[in-house]
């Protein structure tokens, strides 16, 4: 683990940026996907419209279109949490590779700088996860720490004939 004197910040300080960071980003996503899910039908519809002038055929951006508001309130709830964090970032990521092949097929270039911070926010969190100190994961690797501590801890009864 860094410290203080590597990276010029405090651990604390860094878990709390972290923590912050990765609330913001996962309530962004949860509200995506939390706001869309009750109409996937007319997201699918707006995404096949604006990716019309795309080289990317049409029942493949219908499919796409269709995961797109799932997998946002998966990680969107996920990150929030701090749960599967790692996964939950890389699999973020993966969606924004996706979503600006389909922004830049239509030279949508406002919209691919908007990713491009996404892209910036998810590599500095997937950068620091060291520092995900509160969350989900870390209860749960203290969690099972702590049991499999005591379980070693129990004593073996003899060995009976």
């Amino acid at each position: 683990m860094l410290d203080k004197t590597t990276t010029g910040f405090k651990p604390k300080d860094l878990a709390l940026a972290h923590l912050f960071l990765r609330l913001l980003l996962g309530v962004n996503f949860f509200n995506h996907g939390f706001t869309r899910i009750g109409n996937i039908p007319g997201f699918v519809e707006e995404t096949v419209k604006t990716l019309e002038g795309s080289y990317f055929p049409e029942p493949l951006v219908r499919i796409n279109a269709f995961l797109v508001p799932i997998i946002e309130l998966v990680v969107g709830i996920l990150i929030t949490l701090g749960l599967s964090t790692r996964l939950a970032l890389v699999v973020t990521f993966a969606l924004m590779v996706m979503l600006m092949m389909g922004v830049t097929s239509v030279q949508n270039w406002q919209a691919a700088g908007s990713q491009l911070v996404y892209g910036i926010v998810l590599f500095i969190l997937l950068a620091t996860c060291q520092y995900n100190v509160f969350s989900l994961d870390r209860w749960w690797r203290n969690r099972n720490k702590a049991k499999t501590t005591a379980d070693m801890r129990q004593e073996v009864p003899p060995y009976s004939s």
